[in-house]
């Protein structure tokens, strides 16, 4: 710890004893609430809304802006929490490529109680705040250290002009990883708007735009920012950073911008930001000859583009994706559910390709900015579920009887062993292109090869047939006997421990 440092706090507020992440959200909001964290907590319900049930069922949320901070370049991200659920965080972003150390601040009670955890923290940040190595500093709480109140508004703002930005990420307040996404990309636009505010700021690596630029908001596949741009190129309009950014001055030039894109309509936190800074916001994206033509049109008229160069635009791009979508037809009953906030656009590619699309289901909330394309999913008879839970979109296969399910892992799941083809929605479709005619057949290939497996899904389910499911899963000489009485007695025991604990206060 840097005693010395004029940004140093001199106190901290006194962390909730007994603070577990076994405790249960409501409990753990209480803690949270009566440790300092209210204010925080209500923003996040305010930015991201549940209901009607409690949360979609998705991996730790604090994944998100993990994810986010590990990308950017000359930027050093630290969690806070737990050490199982650092573990796990950590395996899950390399799982997914991250080629950065994810640093972690360790505690036990007695750190967590005494406030020492907060001092650890604050040490650790000292530590890596290097100009020579990095630009920022990423402190993530998880759910205890959320639920104990640490902090990290009390950590310096800079330190050797290495910005610090301390974000709470607790399951019982985020409800997804991609909303997660948006609070630290959010906290890092604020800080950087009120560094531009101040004075001048680091201009891009490749040097300023020469044409007004449109920030893409939301993670996508590389190719689409460049299918963008050529689409923009005809209204004399260009392609900017697309955030969550790969770096630190992308931030400036993504709020130097003359329209916003919400792409991913779910970046609350964000959309704040760049309104603050008086930019407007368009909402949809280009997929499709639908989606193309109608986002160019708002693109242009953000930007007060003439009728003449948006007619250029859109008569230079649509042809080719008319042609993209005629020469790879789709042809088949889906349901489509996921949690990366790409799932209408997706959808909409779908039945643009020829698709019957009946179910659309997202772990994303209903905004303003997803608007345009709920409306024209609803008008071709499209059921849209934001928020949408594991049974619902189970539900929904069901229901529809599908010939294909596009969806999260357990939906896959439960779709293969009735039989049905699936296919994962992260890894197999949002990993795809999506915009211009390069998104307008890049469905095809898979979808229509997924499609054509149902013989072969029906001729594993017949050689399987037997094999038992539940408590007599497997092959057994003598088929295994359910027995509910123990589950009950087992059940009754533990909710009796769990109350013996309330009463002792554990």
């Amino acid at each position: 710890m840097n005693a010395t440092s004029p940004n140093a706090p001199t106190s901290t507020p006194a962390p909730v004893e007994g603070a577990d992440c076994h405790n249960g959200k409501e409990k753990l909001i209480a803690q949270a609430s009566a440790a300092g964290k209210a204010e925080v907590l209500a923003k996040y319900a305010k930015d991201y809304p549940v209901g009607p049930h409690d949360q979609p069922q998705s991996m730790c949320p604090a994944f998100g802006s993990l994810r986010v901070g590990l990308r950017m370049r000359r930027t050093a991200t630290v969690l806070s929490g737990s050490a199982c659920c650092v573990y796990g965080l950590t395996f899950t972003s390399h799982f997914y490529g991250a080629r950065r150390t994810v640093g972690y601040v360790p505690f036990n009670s007695e750190s967590l109680v005494t406030g020492k955890l907060f001092e650890d923290i604050r040490d650790a940040v000292h530590g890596l705040a290097d100009p020579t190595k990095n630009d920022a500093v990423v402190i993530i709480n998880l759910c205890v250290p959320t639920a104990s109140g640490v902090p990290l508004r009390l950590l310096p703002k800079a330190i050797n002009g290495v910005r610090i930005i301390g974000v709470d990420v607790p399951g019982f307040g985020v409800p997804t990883h991609a909303e997660a996404k948006d609070v630290l990309a959010g906290a890092m636009l604020a800080y950087a708007r009120q560094e531009a505010e101040v004075g001048p700021v680091a201009a891009p690596r490749a040097g300023l735009a020469t044409s007004p630029t449109v920030t893409l908001l939301g993670e996508m596949f590389p190719v689409d920012p460049v299918s963008i741009g050529r689409m923009l190129a005809p209204m004399g309009l260009a392609a900017g950073p697309s955030v969550p950014t790969r770096e630190w001055r992308e931030l400036y030039q993504a709020l130097d911008c003359a329209v916003v894109g919400a792409i991913h309509p779910f970046y609350t936190a964000s959309i704040r930001e760049f309104q603050a800074a008086g930019r407007p916001i368009v909402g949809s994206a280009p997929v499709g000859r639908d989606g193309t033509m109608s986002w160019l049109e708002a693109i242009g008229a953000a930007c007060g583009v003439s009728r003449e160069k948006i007619d250029a635009a859109k008569n230079a791009v649509l042809p080719a994706i008319d042609g993209a979508l005629k020469a790879k037809p789709i042809t088949g009953r889906i349901t489509l559910s996921g949690y990366e906030g790409s799932e209408l656009l997706v959808a909409r590619l779908l039945i643009e390709s020829g698709a019957d699309v009946r179910y659309v289901g997202t772990a994303c909330p209903k905004t303003a900015w997803a608007e345009v394309d709920r409306e024209w999913l609803a008008a071709r008879g499209v059921h849209v579920q934001f928020r949408a839970s594991l049974e619902q979109d189970k539900a929904a296969m069901r229901e529809f009887n599908p010939d294909l399910v596009i969806g999260t892992t357990p939906v896959v799941q439960a779709a293969k062993e009735q039989g049905t083809p699936s296919l994962y929605f992260t890894n197999l479709i949002s990993a795809r292109p999506l915009m211009g005619a390069a998104g307008a057949g890049s469905l095809a290939q898979v979808v229509n090869a997924a499609l054509a497996n149902k013989e072969r899904f029906e001729q594993m389910k017949n050689f399987f047939e037997g094999v038992g499911t539940g408590h007599s899963a497997g092959v057994w000489e003598t088929q295994p006997k359910d027995r509910p009485e123990f589950k009950a007695a087992q059940l009754a025991r533990i909710e009796k421990a769990r109350k013996s604990e309330e009463a002792i206060g554990c």
